[in-house]
């Protein structure tokens, strides 16, 4: 047996195993799973005490979630700024109140007028435009029309109870012949939010696995309960964190499945580890020492990848996305912590239990003459005989998952999107049955300049290709700006209406401006979400290489290894690319009966940031292992057989709780939510089985011992890292 590692790498000999029982050196992991051991019932009740007093603090303090999508330099910000600067009543967003009656709309002005009036003494009401005194918001047939209510802020700005109220009292004089929707993105915001669904399916998904996995329900209960006080600590620190930050409406069910995925995740790899310690013959409480000092260095390492991927988001620059990424950073921190402490404590309280149960089914499994480990031993060893087929056949397949990516359109899902049921998607049709299909999505231009410019901009803008309509340029009250909205022939998430938007600001708005001497910008909530969408894809390049590049020093430094880093993240960046493909074919080109539209613009973004961190748990689990086995034999090829077999169990059913978690979100009514749900569950299904145990092994036999190959002037400047246990070395 050889015990010095290969030339030219750095990875030091293993201190020898201790005998079974018997306890080795104790490192800062170990100590503090000492720590929480010996005070294990101070360390549960400061949890609950923790949790205690965040939740009562976040029900006094209430919540304080608004998004924020404002992108400085845009066309589109630029024209909202300049609204509100010379004061016009346009700077708000509105919603639409929208009346069909197949005998007339003018019929029921008798009922619809009253009402209007009633609604444009609301709070949160700038102004009401009344349909009957412009032609224009009646369709042709007379039997659609609509009302404009123009709120006084933007959309998430106006109080949801406000915008509800708003849509009680539209609604409230529909009757046989006359019907009432309300459309527009406050409306959107203000329905009702469906019951959690995903987080109460993602909870029971998990139990059901740990019972199956551990065959005791104590066993299984105690990740999950891990999970919980982790996962409710967050939640609660996140809501008083948003009356501080700008934290986007739609982060809590985020945060709750992320956080019961990763704390599950976390929780079972030091679980698995303890059970692992059990079966070799230690204590409980050494058992529990030696779970902390190498799989909780394993948690503590991923952790902090994930942190760092997340904060990389900050970097793009859009306000509800920082807020998303500092809620999901915390929230990883908070289950990362609750792992290292909360866990250890409840192990040591039912120890003896749960050894007694680890014991019984392992002779049960030996009487039966089953060895653990077997079955991914066989297959690391099926890998390892033909290592370049099996390579190649997992690449291609995840090449060929990745290709539907390439053309990938981002933008914003609207009402278009929303529940078949829901009063904004029937004021979305009506519209557009009505008035065409571009008018949903109106382009705003903004002219600055005296209104005989606005009236001659206008002129040009309606000569346009691709544009319906334009209405009247209407001047601001100071006369220093004028308004035109323009309606596109398409829809608004059409690539059509985004060929409109270039071409208005790029060929038709330069030579208006030359000659009326006015600027011209083009804004509103099309351009705003193509603005936002654009400038998310151009930054998105900068940020995946930050990433990757911090990850993979990360990696060199833990594992000493050139190839080690280099290989992971190639191939993390291919099951992420993969799951961006399956989420292009289903939402963008309708698969399984989905309407088709853009990609949320914020999915790669954040399916990248949380992905490529969770599969660092994956690899530097495995990986962890192939290399104590390496450091221990010398055996490259003994190494990946004997790190799956050991593995390869817990990966798998870590997985499959991810899966059935992220999963979880396809229940969802939100697009956006259904589609990372999707995205996280296809990248963790593709990470933990095709790579994991497939390509991973059979890298690892064609790399040989050059896996650990580390040049050896760079082995003397880097310092030692290990999260492998033993002690410190």
């Amino acid at each position: 047996m050889h015990t010095s590692s290969p030339r030219g790498s750095a990875a030091p000999p293993a201190p020898p195993p201790s005998p079974s029982g018997a306890p080795g050196p104790v490192g800062r992991f170990g100590a503090l799973a000492g720590w929480a051991q010996r005070h294990r019932w101070t360390a549960i009740a400061l949890w609950v005490a923790v949790l205690a007093a965040i939740t009562l603090g976040s029900v006094a303090a209430g919540s304080a979630y608004r998004n924020d999508f404002t992108l400085p330099g845009t066309d589109s910000q630029t024209a909202t700024d300049l609204f509100r600067e010379h004061g016009s009543d346009r700077a708000g967003d509105s919603v639409e109140i929208v009346f069909q009656d197949p005998a007339g709309v003018r019929k029921a002005e008798a009922a619809i007028e009253p009402m209007l009036a009633e609604v444009k003494g609301m709070a949160g009401v700038a102004e009401v435009a009344d349909p009957f005194a412009d032609s224009s918001a009646v369709s042709r047939d007379g039997t659609i029309a609509y009302a404009s209510v123009t709120l006084d802020g933007k959309a998430e700005e106006v109080p949801r109870e406000y915008v509800a109220e708003v849509i009680d009292v539209a609604r409230s004089i529909a009757s046989g012949h006359l019907r009432v929707e309300v459309g527009g993105e406050a409306a959107r915001n203000a329905e009702d939010q469906a019951p959690p669904t995903a987080e109460l399916a993602g909870i029971v998904a998990a139990l059901v696995i740990l019972v199956l996995l551990f065959g005791s329900l104590l066993a299984a209960a105690l990740p999950l309960l891990t999970a919980l006080f982790a996962v409710g600590g967050a939640v609660g620190l996140i809501a008083l964190a948003s009356h501080l930050f700008t934290v986007a409406d739609f982060t809590p069910p985020i945060l709750m499945l992320v956080g019961l995925g990763v704390g599950v995740d976390y929780a079972l790899l030091i679980f698995y580890r303890y059970r692992h310690e059990l079966l070799a013959g230690a204590d409980p409480e050494e058992a529990g020492r030696r779970a902390l000092d190498s799989a909780g260095r394993t948690v503590f390492f991923a952790g902090c990848t994930v942190i760092v991927a997340l904060l990389g988001l900050v970097a793009l620059g859009l306000g509800s996305l920082q807020g998303i990424a500092l809620a999901v950073a915390v929230t990883v921190l908070v289950t990362m912590a609750a792992s290292l402490v909360l866990l250890p404590a409840l192990l040591a309280l039912t120890g003896e239990r749960i050894r007694r149960q680890v014991l019984a089914r392992q002779a049960g499994a030996a009487r039966k003459g089953r060895v653990e480990g077997n079955r991914w031993r066989a297959m690391a060893h099926a890998v390892q005989r033909r290592p370049v087929p099996t390579l190649l056949a997992g690449v291609i397949a995840l090449l060929a998952l990745s290709a539907p990516a390439l053309g990938m359109r981002l933008g914003f899902a609207d009402s278009g999107n929303d529940p078949s049921g829901s009063t904004s998607r029937h004021a979305y049709d009506l519209l557009a049955e009505g008035f065409g299909p571009g008018f949903n999505g109106p382009l705003i231009v903004l002219v600055k300049g005296d209104p005989a410019a606005g009236r001659a901009v206008r002129a040009g803008l309606a000569a346009t290709e691709g544009v319906a309509g334009a209405s009247p340029a209407m001047p601001s009250e100071d006369g220093a700006l004028s308004t035109v909205f323009v309606y596109p022939t398409t829809a608004p998430q059409a690539e059509g209406t985004v060929d409109l938007l270039h071409r208005l600001r790029e060929d038709v708005a330069p030579p208006l401006e030359h000659s009326t001497g006015a600027e011209v910008l083009v804004g509103g909530a099309t351009a705003a979400s193509q603005d936002v969408s654009e400038t998310l894809a151009d930054r998105l390049p900068l940020f995946v290489a930050v990433v990757v590049g911090v990850s993979s020093l990360l990696l060199l430094l833990v594992f000493r290894s050139v190839w080690i880093p280099v290989k992971a993240a190639v191939l993390n960046l291919l099951s992420i690319s993969a799951a961006l493909g399956v989420i292009t074919l289903v939402f963008q080109n309708g698969w399984f009966g989905v309407q088709p539209g853009p990609v949320e613009a914020f999915i790669p973004a954040l399916i990248f940031a949380i992905v490529f961190g969770l599969s660092m748990d994956y690899e530097v689990f495995l990986v962890s292992r192939i290399h104590e086995e390496w450091v221990r034999t010398g055996d490259a090829a003994r190494s990946v057989r004997e790190g799956l077999a050991s593995t390869g169990k817990v990966i798998t059913a870590a997985a499959a709780i991810m899966m059935f978690v992220f999963g979880a979100f396809v229940l969802s009514a939100d697009r956006m939510l259904q589609q990372f749900g999707l995205g996280l569950a296809v990248a963790i299904l593709l990470d933990a089985v095709v790579i994991r145990c497939l390509i991973v092994p059979a890298a690892m036999q064609m790399l040989g011992e050059r896996a650990w190959w580390l040049p050896a002037r760079l082995a003397r400047r880097l310092p030692r890292v290990s999260i492998e246990g033993g002690g410190e070395r």
